[in-house]
């Protein structure tokens, strides 16, 4: 438990790292590429609105460009212009100020930018922007080759700092998290072996009351009641001792389940048939529904003893005339084990969250009238987690409750 208690706590902080470490890079990039693409735009807007060309230069030429561009930008820029009338054929081209791209290349570009729907985009290497104009438009395309490389390099350089960022703090913690988790490892320790020594230490003097109540029953002449009530305790207290050294070492791993193939459809079957009496005695009916022939690994005494807590909880807390229904079916790759029935009382969302919980009861008043400790459920979930399958208590409308473990074939 300690061991799956570190892994899901390593696997939980590192995933928290790696969304950080995805959120800050996707920002950083994005953050660049939007940079890159304004000042692009910026740009053609200006080469636009003065017919393909920047805007002539005087003593203060800072004074016709826009705060964002500096006046360096001409002589920085590389970019091609290619002119259409009306009916869409090209007039003029543009290339005085790119070495890079002949007038094939330019007109193809210019067709591929006016089939798009959009006035802006990249074609390659280039953003291009289509503005129109009266006689015609214009496509103006400005090489954004060498931003483009460097947001690409940026790019990648960060994702692999960020994945070596990654692997060195997962190592770190995966050799510190020993260390974090070493108090709860200390305190599940000692409160396993509190258990186990109070288990050990409880059946000595359970064993002596028990043969001392034997002994003054054979010497009354007549039954006692008392008697009776103290042997009833000893075993509730002996069969308590028990569940609670089980579910601990089955917590533990040091309780290994034979992994046999048994027929679990006779296994329920067989041991459900035994409750029907006792349903009948409470004017309650047990409907069992078993599809013949499934086969499970593991440990059919688990098997049956999971089955007995199951219908053991259903018949407690159903009211009289009730149906209880147990279904064992096969779906998919899975063996489903299903028992529910109505309750007394309205079960709520907040009681489903606690009901495998030790020594839980819905009752606040923890009423043991019904019998039994609330480490029954407990013990299921243990046997079923053993088993490598999981099991959840749901309700509908808070008036049927139904525990459906699900186990791997």
């Amino acid at each position: 438990m300690i061991r799956r208690m570190r892994i899901k706590l390593v696997v939980l902080a590192m995933s928290a790292l790696l969304v950080l470490l995805v959120v800050i890079v996707a920002g950083m990039n994005l953050v660049n590429y939007g940079t890159i693409v304004e000042e692009a735009d910026t740009v053609l807007s200006l080469l636009s609105q003065n017919q393909g060309r920047f805007p002539s230069l005087g003593s203060r030429p800072w004074d016709r460009f826009p705060p964002e561009l500096s006046p360096e930008t001409p002589y920085e820029s590389r970019y091609f212009t290619i002119f259409y009338n009306d009916e869409g054929q090209a007039t003029r081209v543009d290339l005085s100020n790119v070495v890079s791209v002949d007038i094939n290349d330019a007109l193809n570009y210019g067709a591929q930018a006016l089939e798009g729907s959009k006035a802006r985009g990249f074609l390659d290497q280039y953003r291009y922007q289509i503005s129109q104009e009266s006689g015609g438009s214009q496509v103006t395309f400005l090489d954004c080759g060498r931003r483009v490389d460097q947001f690409r390099r940026f790019l990648w350089t960060s994702i692999w700092i960020s994945l070596l960022g990654f692997a060195v703090v997962f190592v770190i913690f995966a050799v510190l998290s020993g260390r974090i988790i070493r108090p709860i490892a200390d305190s599940y320790d000692k409160q396993k072996r509190f258990i186990t020594d109070a288990s050990h230490e409880i059946k000595t003097p359970l064993t002596i009351i028990s043969a001392n109540a034997d002994l003054l029953e054979m010497e009354l002449e007549e039954p006692s009641e008392s008697l009776s009530d103290i042997k009833d305790q000893v075993a509730q207290l002996r069969h308590l001792t028990e569940d609670l050294v089980l579910l601990a070492r089955m917590e533990e791993g040091t309780h290994s389940l034979p992994k046999l193939p048994f027929p679990v459809s006779d296994v329920v079957t067989e041991t459900a048939a035994g409750f029907r009496t006792l349903a009948a005695s409470q004017e309650k009916v047990l409907d069992l529904q078993v599809e013949p022939r499934l086969t499970l690994v593991g440990s059919g005494k688990s098997i049956r003893q999971l089955v007995s807590i199951l219908l053991d909880n259903a018949l407690k807390y159903a009211p009289a005339q009730a149906r209880i229904a147990l279904v064992l079916k096969k779906t998919g790759k899975s063996v489903c084990l299903v028992v529910s029935n109505p309750t007394k009382e309205p079960v709520t969302q907040e009681q489903l969250g606690h009901v495998f919980d030790r020594f839980y009861r819905a009752d606040a008043s923890r009423n043991s009238a019904t019998g039994g400790h609330g480490i029954g459920l407990s013990v299921a979930q243990a046997i079923v987690t053993a088993h490598g399958g999981k099991i959840a208590a749901t309700t509908r409308d808070g008036k049927t409750f139904t525990i459906t473990a699900t186990f791997p074939v």
